[in-house]
């Protein structure tokens, strides 16, 4: 709760005027507690889950010409039943695990020293600590996502995800309830490390689904902004990690491509993509070839 009773006492307080920013978050969060506030948490991963995929349901249910080209796993079809399966089960999931586990752990981010008040981050600090978190989240995230392909993680825990060899949009937080509450420490772990401001703890929550969500949407889109992230993985990364299934030694990482790279967990994915352009060299050619063929026939025919 902010320490301050009046938008004066504030501005005292800084030595400066409000921001607009500031001038509306003391408008709004002066009389509400900070568990309160944090508990702002439920409703926005609610609405993500189940607000932010819809477009790709539309996609996936009318598989349109000018967009069908783009999806990774083209012979994949889901019925409006499937997909809508897939949301009750992870709403069951939110309401069951995800939702009680925000309004317990409240203690430990006031611990690690979130704050709600005043004044509120930059920009740049907000920036700062976002890259910081998404690279923390990546690394960790990796080695728990690893472990989970072994027998045990994977019989145990882990294949309750992989149930979506072709992923979809809602299929990214579909997952076994202990593997919900193991991958929400790498994304606790940023915060503990570089603690900064509610919002910019609500923004990293928000971020995080979204980027899982389309990582696991299913289609891969050149125009997308996401291409001129440095070693972004991005959807056709990780669609190949859900394609090879049980199998699959490769794409652990949940965000970025550099861990697989150093740890060689990469090599089929590198290995597909290179067999693929090559074949598509020699369809290229041999086209090309025949092409001329049939030219030169035409022309002895004259």
């Amino acid at each position: 709760m902010i320490p301050y009773h009046s938008l004066h006492e504030a501005e005292a307080a800084l030595g400066r005027n409000l921001t607009s920013a500031e001038n509306f978050w003391f408008n709004y969060s002066a009389a509400k507690s900070d568990y309160f506030l944090y508990c702002h948490n439920i409703l926005f991963l609610f609405l993500i889950f189940s607000l932010v995929p819809v477009p790709l349901v539309v996609l996936e249910l009318k598989r349109l010409s000018f967009v069908d080209s783009y999806k990774i796993q083209p012979k994949v079809h889901l019925s409006l039943h499937e997909i809508t399966k897939c949301y009750k089960d992870v709403m069951r999931m939110f309401f069951l695990v995800v939702g009680p586990l925000q309004l317990v752990s409240y203690p430990s981010i006031k611990m690690i020293g979130i704050r709600a008040g005043l004044p509120l981050p930059s920009g740049w600090e907000i920036l700062a600590q976002l890259t910081v978190y998404f690279l923390v989240e990546d690394y960790t995230n990796y080695w728990i996502h690893r472990f989970l392909h072994n027998k045990w993680g994977y019989d145990n825990i882990h294949r309750v995800h992989h149930e979506y060899s072709a992923p979809i949009g809602f299929a990214a937080p579909y997952a076994h309830w202990a593997e919900i509450l193991f991958l929400g420490i790498p994304s606790f772990l940023g915060p503990a490390l570089v603690p900064g401001h509610m919002i910019t703890f609500w923004l990293w929550i928000a971020l995080r689904q979204i980027e899982a969500i389309d990582t696991h949407s299913g289609y891969d889109f050149p125009w997308s902004f996401t291409k001129y992230i440095p070693f972004y993985g991005g959807a056709d990364y990780h669609d190949y990690h859900h394609y090879v299934g049980r199998q699959s030694q490769s794409n652990f990482a949940s965000v970025f491509t550099y861990c697989d790279y150093i740890y060689g967990t990469d090599k089929g994915y590198r290995y597909q993509k290179k067999l693929i352009q090559k074949l598509k060299e020699d369809l290229t050619n041999g086209i090309e070839q025949n092409g001329g063929l049939y030219k030169a026939q035409d022309y002895k025919s004259d």
